[in-house]
């Protein structure tokens, strides 16, 4: 589409399970006409002569010869009828037209509204309850959010955002947090085909206010405030970026059930080392809500065992996908083990072993098909550290992660010593004290 705007004729080519999604952003960008040719699915793992006989064959979707497509898509122009009706309204209504409460149930499912569990239905009367948990005003823009970097951003506003913490059933009071969670940037609801979630923590004295859990089960679904937080999250990163329906905005081919809601507290009086938000500029007295993406890879173990727990730490970090960084989630326990067994009585040493310890021979490393979609392209136009990674010798071990891209969270109640290596990116920390 870039290339179009420039004036130079362009096809995008495509396999054929992203058509709805092709059509999907070429409308929201304003090119519904964009022109387009598709190749089946899928092309990893497909031989030379196979991905010939595509291109040889026909077009799974447009049902013509797809080197046709391609040659009539680059040199003849629009006809007339193809240019009507190119605008198109973005907005979307207030509210619905009133209804009995089961047609209105309805209506929000039929819609792609809701993540198919039960709503709070939100009525003006819930929603102005739910604005009484901030003093910023209904009108004011919170941010903006889209399901991939190929869509253009929705705006939002702070009621749109309290209309969806209305229907994850969270209280006035959490309004804060879940403000502070939709002003990031990150949608919840990504739709990369590696189905994506965006785990939540929050730190600070917020925590205690609403009665968050970050002792046992603080993951899991045992707390009001955790699971409509982070519900919340969900619905206005679905809602607010202009939709998540699979096919169409979302492409997760296996889905992840982390979508649904992901919001916990970091265990601070139990841990040995300082809190997350305070490594990230943070006071101690300032309450703060982290985000992170791309999560749809765990490990996890029990304890540091007194020999052999540094070989056990560095199998669980080569099972994780490099391009995955690894968060490491510890019961107060084994952050403990840590210092006992390691001497790392700081996030930082701990850090710094982990990143010496993740280490892969360089032809394994380049070997990961993400590593090789993403990360080699960068290698080879010169960017560092991976243009030097890709002049080691394919025995030579090479970092799997940067050093930056691990992070250390301590959560859990001391009934054992239980912990994960998650893989997920963090995004950013930002303060829920702006949104009270």
């Amino acid at each position: 589409m870039a290339l179009e705007e420039q004036g130079v004729p362009t096809v995008a080519v495509h396999t054929h399970v992203f058509a709805r999604l092709a059509a999907s952003v070429a409308r929201a960008n304003g090119m519904p006409t964009t022109r387009q040719a598709f190749v089946p699915q899928p092309v990893v793992g497909r031989s030379p002569g196979e991905l010939r006989a595509y291109i040889e064959g026909d077009d799974p979707v447009n049902k013509r010869r797809f080197v046709q497509e391609l040659i009539e898509g680059l040199t003849q122009p629009l006809e007339e009828r193809d240019q009507t009706g190119l605008s198109f309204e973005r907005t979307t209504p207030r509210l619905v037209e009133p209804d009995t409460e089961d047609n209105l149930h309805r209506i929000f499912l039929e819609n792609h509204w809701t993540d198919f569990l039960p709503i709070v239905l939100p009525t003006e009367e819930r929603v102005e309850a739910m604005l009484a948990g901030t003093k910023h005003a209904p009108d004011e823009v919170v941010g903006r959010l889209r399901p991939t970097a190929y869509r253009e951003l929705w705006e939002f506003t702070v009621e749109k955002v309290a209309v969806n913490a209305v229907m994850a059933g969270a209280r006035p009071e959490y309004l804060p947090v879940i403000l502070a969670m939709a002003s990031t940037g990150v949608s919840a609801r990504s739709s990369s085909t590696t189905s994506f979630a965006s785990p939540a923590m929050v730190n600070g004295p917020i925590r205690h206010e609403l009665g968050m859990n970050y002792g046992i089960g603080a993951m899991g679904p045992y707390n009001h405030a955790n699971a409509t937080i982070g519900r919340a999250f969900s619905l206005l990163s679905q809602n607010l970026q202009g939709g998540s329906v699979p096919g169409d905005t979302y492409m997760g081919s296996q889905g992840n059930p982390l979508n649904f809601s992901m919001c916990f507290a970091e265990n601070e009086e139990a841990s040995p080392w300082e809190p997350f938000h305070v490594q990230h500029g943070f006071r101690l007295a300032d309450s703060a809500v982290s985000v992170f993406g791309g999560c749809r890879s765990t490990a996890f173990t029990l304890g540091l065992r007194e020999r052999h727990w540094r070989e056990h730490v560095r199998h669980l970090l080569r099972g994780m996908d490099p391009h995955n960084p690894p968060t490491l989630l510890l019961d107060p326990i084994t952050a403990r083990q840590f210092i006992d067994r390691g001497g790392f009585d700081s996030k930082d040493k701990l850090i710094d072993w982990l990143y010496a310890q993740a280490r892969l021979p360089a032809g394994e490393y380049w070997g990961y098909q993400l590593i090789q979609n993403y990360i080699l392209p960068r290698a080879t136009f010169g960017e560092e550290p991976y243009a030097t990674m890709l002049r080691a010798a394919p025995e030579e071990p090479i970092p799997m992660f940067k050093r930056d891209d691990i992070h250390v969270v301590v959560v859990g109640g001391e009934t054992n010593g239980y912990w994960r290596i998650m893989g997920c990116t963090y995004g950013k920390t930002v303060s829920v004290d702006d949104w009270r």
